[in-house]
């Protein structure tokens, strides 16, 4: 024994010695040269662009460029960084068949070793122009991306169909671009046409900026809609559809629409576009969408959303939502929120200000115009609230850090939303500003408000689209030229440091308070018998039912959570009958009154589970109600201006 162990340590020894004696390991490979920082000069000449969009049964858009080049290095970035998207996601994985020709000679291509999103060309001498042709493989399948092109609509972000020269800002990069749409299509776009030929149109000079700050929508059932509030200030609203039939509109959907554009110019008392174009989709095929632009919204929701106005009023507020943003995010923005073209990074931190704000004012302003009611704009406030309340991520993570979840996550669902939080900036961004306007008008007796805010910020420079930024000094300033006040510490606790408590204080302050009842929400039940809704009970068992029985979130630490329910499951039975909302609901109030557990019948993979659920609670559905005896802020907040 006493010999092994020699002979082993001997062996030890030699072995570290030799170590020791080495070279200290491998060295790394040196890195490729950097990618030509964008610089404010002119980019020669204009790229003309024609992209095909006939192509609906494989859903692939041909794209061709003539770019003006000289001889040497030359480097092609595609979009990456994408405003609106908050994170690098531009869709490089949709892109094939890229070919790079000058006088009729391919030229080769090299994709940058590091940087997938930029490809090395070198040009070779005499010649000015290339000409590069390439495939956007636009998704067929949702679990490959979301669905932009159907038969009988389509909707094109120039983002995707475009490859454009490094090292200059955007905005001194021109193109000449040109659609070719399938026979019969109409279109829409903030972009100016300059002419058409048949299905192929050719729009007026713009900038890269510009082109992919304006998307197109296209398609067989289309109707314009004018929301105009006069002359000066023309707004549209673009609809196209599945089947000519759900472009019906009721006299009283259009004025609620029209109320929309009265409420923000009164509002901002400003406009920051030529033109303003909300193109929204109506389908049960392509995805649904919300997605902001200076001058136009790309918007999609359910084909039914005019022929059955009482199932909608859950997420009513997008088209306010994106048309707030013409003012804030696109013409006023976060300064580290600007770049100069779309492959240099985003930093997100004010993202409660860009996102936070407007989705408060995306409520505010659905409510004033009548699209939804005061009841329902409460309601959507208290289940934002109540939702917070059962998150048990607010313990760990301040708000601020959500900001980065558009680049952590890359906008892909997360297994436990509840403690690894999401893009909380928006709802929880909502609450704070809510706060920050009742406390203006508490503050001044009713003389001030956070309107007297959106003017003094976002009215500056009336008709103006020059994006103008700003930081978290700006708003602080702000807020203390409408009324002088600690906002900086009132932001930096709410917003910076951890905070577990839910910012309800704006309720209080606006004549309300949170409570949980088995009334259920104004239209619930309707807007669950949609496909695209499931029914949340996460502030009873703590989990969300798909329309096909899957369990989408579950509460961390809740009832379910508790009892080894997961997400992904799928809800089979309740108290032994077969699952739909109403057992479940009736389930929960049987057993708030008794003490029997509730049982429920789950497939977990290959596997049925019986699970019991010892919950007496009730439904707990999150409603405002008014505390008499307060001022009634929240309704002043909610009603039109006049």
């Amino acid at each position: 024994m006493m010999r092994g162990c020699c002979v082993f340590a001997a062996v030890a020894a030699l072995t570290a010695s030799g170590f020791a004696q080495g070279s200290a390991g491998p060295e790394p490979v040196p890195m490729p040269p950097p990618i030509a920082a964008p610089v404010d000069t002119p980019y020669p000449g204009t790229i003309a662009l024609t992209v095909n969009l006939t192509n609906t049964v494989d859903r692939v858009v041909t794209v061709h460029e003539t770019i003006p080049v000289r001889a040497g290095e030359l480097t092609l970035l595609y979009p990456q960084w994408l405003p609106g998207a908050h994170s690098p996601r531009g869709p490089i994985d949709a892109v094939a068949g890229l070919f790079v020709k000058a006088d009729g000679k391919t030229i080769p291509w090299v994709r940058d070793p590091v940087n997938v999103y930029a490809f090395h060309i070198d040009v070779p001498r005499g010649v000015t122009s290339i000409d590069v042709d390439f495939d956007y493989l636009s998704a067929i399948q949702p679990q490959v991306g979301r669905i932009e092109i159907s038969s009988q609509l389509a909707d094109l972000a120039w983002n995707a169909v475009v490859l454009y020269p490094a090292g200059h800002f955007s905005r001194d990069i021109h193109f000449q671009a040109n659609i070719v749409l399938p026979s019969g299509w109409k279109y829409a776009t903030a972009l100016e046409t300059a002419s058409q030929d048949g299905d192929t149109v050719h729009f007026k000079e713009t900038t890269l900026n510009t082109l992919v700050d304006s998307p197109l929508y296209g398609g067989a059932n289309f109707k314009r809609v004018d929301l105009s509030t006069g002359p000066d200030n023309p707004v549209f609203l673009d609809v196209f559809a599945d089947e000519a039939k759900d472009l019906e509109i009721t006299p009283e959907e259009l004025q609620a629409h029209k109320n929309l554009a009265i409420q923000a110019q009164k509002l901002f008392a400003s406009h920051h576009y030529d033109h303003y174009d909300f193109l929204f989709s109506l389908s049960d095929v392509i995805g649904g969408n919300g997605l902001e632009h200076h001058q136009s919204s790309e918007d999609g929701t359910r084909a039914n959303y005019f022929t059955d106005w009482a199932a909608g009023a859950r997420g009513r507020d997008l088209l306010g939502h994106e048309y707030t943003h013409s003012w804030n995010g696109k013409f006023r923005r976060p300064a580290d929120l600007w770049t100069p073209n779309f492959n240099v990074p985003m930093r997100d931190d004010l993202l409660w200000v860009y996102e936070g704000l407007t989705q408060y004012w995306g409520l505010v302003l659905t409510a004033r115009s009548g699209l939804v009611t005061a009841e329902q704009a409460r309601d959507d406030l208290a289940s934002v609230a109540a939702g917070f309340e059962a998150s048990k991520g607010r313990e760990w993570r301040p708000l601020v850090d959500t900001t980065n979840q558009p680049t952590v996550s890359q906008r892909r669902p997360v297994s436990w939303v509840s403690w690894q939080r999401a893009e909380d900036y928006y709802t929880e961004g909502q609450l704070i500003w809510l706060d920050a306007d009742t406390k203006i008008r508490e503050l001044s007796d009713g003389k001030k408000s956070l309107d007297d805010f959106a003017k003094l910020f976002f009215g500056v420079n009336n008709g103006s689209y020059v994006t103008d930024t700003y930081t978290f000094e700006d708003i602080v300033a702000a807020l203390n030229q409408v009324q002088p006040y600690d906002w900086k510490t009132f932001l930096q606790e709410r917003v910076y440091e951890l905070h577990p408590e839910v910012p309800e204080d704006g309720f209080a302050r606006g004549g309300y308070k949170l409570v949980y009842n088995d009334t259920p929400r104004v239209g619930e039940r309707r807007a669950a018998e949609n496909p695209r809704f499931g029914t949340s009970f996460a502030t009873s068992v703590g989990f969300n039912v798909m329309m096909d029985g899957s369990l989408g979130g579950v509460s961390w630490d809740g009832v379910a959570f508790k009892a080894g329910i997961v997400p992904g499951m799928q809800l089979l039975a309740v108290d032994g009958e077969v699952y739909t909302a109403d057992k479940l609901r009736d389930a929960i109030k049987k057993a708030e009154k008794g003490t029997d557990p509730i049982t429920l019948l789950v497939k977990d993979r290959d596997q049925i589970k019986s699970v019991a659920l010892d919950y007496h609670g009730g439904l707990r559905v999150p409603h405002l109600e008014r505390v008499e005896g307060t001022p009634d802020r929240l309704d002043d907040i909610l009603k039109p201006v006049p």
